[in-house]
């Protein structure tokens, strides 16, 4: 047998098949990443949504304020600031009246509406810069007297104008989810988890609102036009428990709350 000549042998075979394995895999790895990018380029964004996405930014504004007006309750938390007061927020909302909570920087109260029957609950301090005496100065012995009470608010009392707004579910609606200015939407997001496309007034600065798009189109969240406030808005159709307080809990005042006692 003939000896094999030196450096013949298997040697370079083998390393060319390495070099074409290697060329091959990395090839391989292209394809399936120009592939992958292709998916992604050419994925449809509304894929198992409700479709509003795929609406002019006026019909999706149109389908979320007769979404919000069909519904029966939600809740709102949050920030509005209105004639330069700053309240924060947490009502649940239903056709026939609402309870929660309303914080201003003085004072915190719960509003509750049964019906036509509105009832505020807050502390003495509350009800003595409500309440004055005949000589102007604050009514310490009725603010005691209203003080961690549900009061039953006359309908013609200023603290009936000044807070039965925020217990309308449609009222408070109608006043926050107006958008000013041109609308633009495309950016999506999620809020809670929530898939949503974001509708914008004026490139934001009329307002912005996060629409639901699982579902029915509700709006869920909102930020008010120069800053007036943050809300969220949860709890679309979730039953709302509306019932008059205990009796021994409520102080019916008359006609009239504020002013001489």
């Amino acid at each position: 047998m003939s000896a094999i000549p030196r450096g013949a042998g298997p040697r370079p075979l083998a390393g060319g098949a390495r070099r074409t394995g290697r060329t091959a895999l990395a090839g391989a790895a292209c394809v399936a990443l120009a592939a992958s990018l292709a998916g992604c380029a050419g994925e449809d964004p509304d894929a198992g949504t409700n479709g509003v996405g795929k609406l002019p930014p006026a019909k999706i504004e149109s389908k979320v304020l007769a979404a919000a007006q069909r519904a029966d309750t939600v809740r709102l938390s949050g920030s509005v600031v209105s004639h330069g007061r700053t309240y924060r927020l947490n009502m649940s909302l239903a056709k026939n009246g609402a309870k929660g909570e309303l914080t201003t920087n003085a004072a915190a109260f719960q509003l509750l509406r049964v019906g036509k029957t509105l009832y505020l609950k807050a502390d003495a301090a509350f009800w003595a810069g409500e309440k004055s005496g005949s000589s102007g100065a604050p009514d310490q012995a009725a603010a005691r007297k209203l003080g961690g009470k549900y009061v039953k608010v006359p309908a013609a009392d200023p603290v009936h104008k000044r807070f039965s707004g925020f217990t309308d579910k449609d009222t408070l609606l109608a006043g926050l989810l107006g958008l000013h200015g041109k609308l633009t939407a495309g950016n999506r997001g999620d809020v809670d988890g929530v898939r949503t496309i974001r509708l914008s007034a004026a490139a934001g600065s009329g307002g912005t609102l996060d629409v639901s798009l699982e579902g029915t189109p509700y709006p869920l969240r909102l930020r008010r036009a120069g800053g007036a406030g943050v809300v969220r808005l949860a709890d679309w159709g979730r039953s709302v428990d509306l019932k008059a307080p205990p009796k021994d809990q409520v102080v019916d005042y008359g006609t009239k709350i504020s002013g001489a006692g």
